[in-house]
């Protein structure tokens, strides 16, 4: 039999997988030359981040709790509904799911990176980067975003949806910080969706690509995991 740990790092990393796979999919089809998609705009990534999480979430739920996201984990941990012993494991597979979907993104629209010209565009399709550069406003958005995020997974496990909908929920979630909060750092709002793409980012051949931008790179890791840690620290002053 196998360890259920385990069976929940395959959910954890599949999910994250399609999360990433599906997410920066809709950003290169927005920003690569000749894509179908191009220029779609801001709505569109919104939307198709959205979809992606509640996509990636439906495909794992079965093997794990979906949180597809270090902030997530350590929000519920902080929360006092998931062992901190997994917080570690759970974001490693989820990192490495990021990895993977970071990957895949490459070979998906593999002769689009050629005729595509623009590095910093290249970045953002696998990595966040922020509008404006200011280190500690982007930290703040990124605290705020996830703060959001985390409170709002959180006071969903007080009500009671139809079975089944609650992933749907969750993507609107998403869509909501997209749209509101998004347009100062792109909000990666999840250390797995930044850090694990970013990695595939440095080592994949990528045509045109310039560097990984790892000065800004704490900035999706660390802003996230503070916004959970204080999302769920609200929770819990609550009745």
């Amino acid at each position: 039999m196998k360890d259920p740990l385990t069976l929940q790092l395959l959910g954890e990393f599949l999910g994250t997988f399609i999360l990433i796979l599906l997410g920066d999919g809709v950003v290169a089809g927005v920003t690569l030359n000749k894509s179908k998609a191009q220029n779609a705009g801001w709505i569109a990534i919104a939307l198709g981040w959205g979809l992606a999480v509640t996509m990636g979430v439906y495909s794992s739920s079965f093997l794990s709790p979906a949180h597809l996201n270090p902030a997530v984990s350590l929000g519920m941990a902080i929360a006092g509904k998931f062992p901190w012993a997994y917080v570690l494991p759970y974001s490693a597979a989820q990192i490495a799911g990021g990895v993977l979907g970071g990957i895949v993104v490459w070979l998906h629209y593999y002769p689009h990176w050629r005729e595509t010209k623009d590095a910093g565009a290249i970045l953002g399709i696998f990595s966040t980067g922020p509008g404006i550069r200011a280190y500690f406003w982007n930290f703040v958005s990124e605290v705020i975003g996830t703060f959001v995020l985390v409170f709002g997974l959180l006071a969903f496990t007080k009500g009671q949806f139809t079975a089944g909908l609650n992933p749907l929920v969750v993507g609107m979630l998403i869509i909501a910080i997209g749209l509101s909060l998004g347009g100062t750092t792109g909000y990666a709002i999840n250390p797995a969706r930044d850090l694990g793409p970013r990695i595939a980012h440095a080592i994949l051949p990528i045509a045109n690509k310039g560097t990984s931008d790892w000065a800004y790179s704490w900035v999706p890791i660390v802003g996230p995991l503070v916004g959970g840690a204080l999302g769920a620290g609200l929770f819990n002053l609550l009745p």
